[in-house]
């Protein structure tokens, strides 16, 4: 069954319990081949929760079983095929859904949030100096920002590390621009960023960033050099 690799590749052998009974399911590890049969099943459970939570672990279990019994209720090739349609399309779509209602949600309950086109819901907690706002891609930009997860998990803080996040302006990823573009120095912006003007389906594996991830972003503009006074300064 090589062809099944495909399948879950962050996955290594094994679904977790196939009870719904607590503690190993009255699994009794007999010896060293066992355990490491169990730790196997937790491996793999957790990369499929961290995967979708919401998988229903018996139907996991039941594919888990028939393979092992040789009697697949589907082949390789109809697995394959619907497979590559759920992760390419029916799960990115869901997840874009309840993307789209969470920020819809947020501007409903606080007036203070505004929308752009591209979903950035946003409210401006400081709109600084109107005459210094980014306008041009080549503009370059000098801020700081702390980056959450919806649930509250910090990625990132200039402020904890002390640092000043220095970019032009078309460096910074979409979100980013949009926001900047609504406040000037010494402007402060809180956003809530979907995924696709973000880090996308792909995510960021070395920030912690899964795919299709919902951010936001509290930033301050601190310092703006402007590509037009550059160019006139030649």
């Amino acid at each position: 069954m090589k062809n099944l690799l495909w399948i879950l590749p962050a996955v290594a052998l094994l679904g977790g319990s196939c009870s719904k009974k607590s503690g190993g399911g009255g699994v009794k590890l007999r010896n060293d081949v066992d355990s490491v049969a169990y730790v196997i099943g937790m491996n793999v459970g957790l990369n499929l929760q961290r995967m979708d939570s919401t998988l229903n672990v018996e139907a996991v279990c039941a594919g888990i079983r028939d393979i092992f019994a040789g009697q697949p209720v589907l082949t390789t090739s109809e697995a394959e095929t619907f497979y590559l349609s759920y992760v390419n399309y029916a799960l990115p779509e869901k997840a874009r859904a309840y993307e789209e209602r969470f920020l819809e949600d947020i501007a409903k309950s606080n007036r203070s949030y505004a929308r752009t086109s591209s979903g950035v819901t946003y409210t401006v907690e400081e709109v600084g100096d109107q005459n210094r706002i980014p306008v041009s891609d080549r503009d370059s930009v000098a801020l700081r920002w702390v980056i959450r997860t919806a649930d509250g998990r910090e990625i990132l803080s200039s402020y904890e590390r002390g640092d000043t996040v220095r970019s032009t302006l078309r460096d910074l990823n979409r979100g980013v621009q949009e926001s900047l573009k609504l406040i000037g120095v010494g402007g402060r912006i809180n956003a809530w960023m979907p995924s696709s003007v973000t880090y996308g389906a792909d995510g960021d594996k070395t920030l912690g960033i899964g795919p299709n991830t919902t951010l936001c972003y509290q930033i301050e503009l601190l310092d703006l050099d402007k590509y037009a006074d550059r160019f006139r300064r030649r």
